[in-house]
């Protein structure tokens, strides 16, 4: 198995420092479970976007070949892992 090595800005250690010993233990908690990519359900949610940047957005992931939703999830775990 391929181990992780998170690194932390300063920004980012400095906002640690201010959590709670649940907030650590939830954060962590996630983390581990998006890393081992443990298959669970998907939550529904709803967002507010402009139509334009949605319609732009959905036609390059077209043009990449890759379901738009899909494209939404990567650059969502790709943003929290370089936290």
């Amino acid at each position: 198995m391929k181990k992780t090595l998170q690194y932390f800005s300063s920004d980012s250690l400095k906002r640690c420092a201010t959590m709670t010993p649940d907030q650590i233990i939830d954060f962590l908690e996630n983390y581990r479970l998006l890393v081992i990519q443990t298959p669970e359900k998907c939550q529904l949610i709803s967002m507010k976007i402009e139509p334009s940047l949605l319609k732009v957005f959905k036609q390059k992931a077209l043009l990449e070949n890759i379901p738009y939703q899909s494209k939404i999830k990567q650059l969502m775990k790709a943003w929290v892992k370089d936290r």
